[in-house]
C-alpha cells in the first residue's frame, strides 16, 4: 500500500514505517509541525519517502493514518480527497484523554466513516469515542542495539518537555530520587531541567539534562545506568518504557495509567506510593544482582509482548480490512 502519514512520534512512526509498504511523508520548506519530513535522530528505512504537499495531488494513496484532528483537513486539501469518504482513514491515538476525565469526547467521536486505533487500553477505555469503531494496537518496538549493563550507580529517565509538563511528567517528584542516586534525564526540552528544579527550590541536585541525542546513542548511555525510572502519571504508555525493558533493565515506576499492565511485578516495582519507589531505588542502587534478575524478566516481557514483527502484522490486518471494507 502507499500509506499517507505525518511524522508526529518519532519512536512509535519509526516502528510503523519498518513494515512492508510504502510510506510518504508530508515534509515543507520551514519542516514543521506538519511537514517535518523524516526523521533525523532516529533510523528510518528507505521506504519512507518525504513527499511535499503538491505532489500529493497526484499521488497514488491508498490508506490516511490521522494523528491529529486537524491533519483532516490538511489531508483533504493537500490529496483532494477527504480522508474517510475518498480515501480510507485510521485515526491513531496515543494519548490519554485531557480535560473531564474520564467524561472527555474524543474529537473523532460518533464517526462512521473512520476507525479509532487506540495504543493501549488504558486510553481506549478513558475516551468517550462515542458510536465511533475502536480497536487497539499495543506498541511495538524496533529492538535496541545494547543491552543493559548497569555499570553506573544512576538513574536513567526518557521524557519530553519536562519543565512544561511538570506535573504531568512527574517532574516535581525528581528531586526525592535525586537524593539518593543522580539522575540522567534524556529527551527534548530536558537541558533546562536543572536550572528549572533550581527555581522551583531545589538547588543543586545531582540531575543532569541530554537535550535530544540520537536514538542509538541515547540507548547507549541508558543502558549503562542501573535503573529506568518513570514517574508520568497521566501518560500513554512510553515506548521509552519499553526500549529499556527491551534492553533488560530494571524498572521503577508510579503505578499508573498502563504501566501497571505492561510491567509484571517480577520486572521492576511499580507503587502509587512515592516512599516505596525511592525505597525500591535504595535497595537496586545496592543490590546489582536483584537489578539484574528484574531486568531479565524484563527483557523477557518485551520481547513476547512487544515485539516488532507483532506489530507489524497487527497493522497489516487492520489495514487490509480498512482498505477492503472501502471498495
Amino acid at each position: 500500500m502507499n500509506i499517507l502519514l505525518w511524522h508526529v512520534h518519532g519512536s512509535w512512526t519509526t516502528s510503523f514505517v519498518h513494515g512492508r509498504h510504502r510510506y510518504l511523508v508530508p515534509v515543507t520548506p520551514d519542516r514543521g509541525p506538519y511537514g517535518l519530513g523524516r526523521a533525523r535522530t532516529y533510523p528510518w528505512p528507505d521506504p519512507a519517502v518525504e513527499v511535499t504537499p503538491q505532489a500529493l495531488a497526484t499521488a497514488d494513496v491508498d490508506l490516511v493514518i490521522l494523528q491529529r484532528p486537524e491533519e483532516q483537513d490538511l489531508a483533504a486539501q493537500w490529496l483532494g480527497r477527504r480522508p474517510g469518504r475518498d480515501v480510507p482513514a485510521i485515526y491513531v491515538e496515543h494519548n490519554t484523554p485531557k480535560g473531564d476525565v474520564p467524561n472527555t469526547r474524543h474529537p473523532m467521536a460518533d464517526r462512521d466513516d473512520l476507525l479509532i486505533a487506540h495504543v493501549t487500553h488504558f486510553n481506549e477505555l478513558f475516551w468517550d469515542t462515542g458510536g465511533t469503531r475502536t480497536t487497539v494496537i499495543e506498541h511495538g518496538i524496533v529492538p535496541p542495539r545494547v543491552e543493559w549493563s548497569g555499570g553506573l550507580d544512576r538513574l536513567a529517565v526518557v521524557t519530553n518537555e519536562p519543565v512544561r509538563r511538570w506535573r504531568v511528567t512527574g517532574t516535581d517528584l525528581m528531586p526525592r530520587f535525586a537524593r539518593v542516586a543522580p539522575l540522567d534525564v534524556f529527551g527534548m526540552g530536558v537541558a533546562a531541567l536543572p536550572d528549572a528544579l533550581a527555581r522551583a527550590g531545589f538547588p543543586d541536585l545531582p540531575v543532569t539534562g541530554y537535550d535530544d541525542l540520537p536514538q542509538d546513542r541515547m540507548h547507549a548511555e541508558v543502558a549503562r545506568r542501573r535503573a529506568y525510572l518513570h514517574l508520568c502519571r497521566w501518560t500513554s504508555l512510553g515506548l521509552s518504557l519499553i526500549e529499556a525493558m527491551a534492553m533488560g533493565m530494571p524498572v521503577i515506576a508510579l503505578a499508573t495509567t498502563e504501566a501497571v499492565d505492561a510491567v509484571p511485578a517480577d520486572a521492576g516495582v511499580l507503587a502509587t506510593r512515592v516512599d516505596t519507589l525511592v525505597e525500591a531505588t535504595r535497595w537496586l542502587m545496592t543490590d546489582r544482582d536483584a537489578a539484574s534478575r528484574l531486568g531479565a524478566r524484563g527483557r523477557e516481557v518485551a520481547k513476547d509482548r512487544f515485539g516488532l514483527d507483532r506489530f507489524l502484522a497487527d497493522w497489516d490486518r487492520l489495514m487490509e480490512e480498512e482498505t477492503c471494507a472501502s471498495r
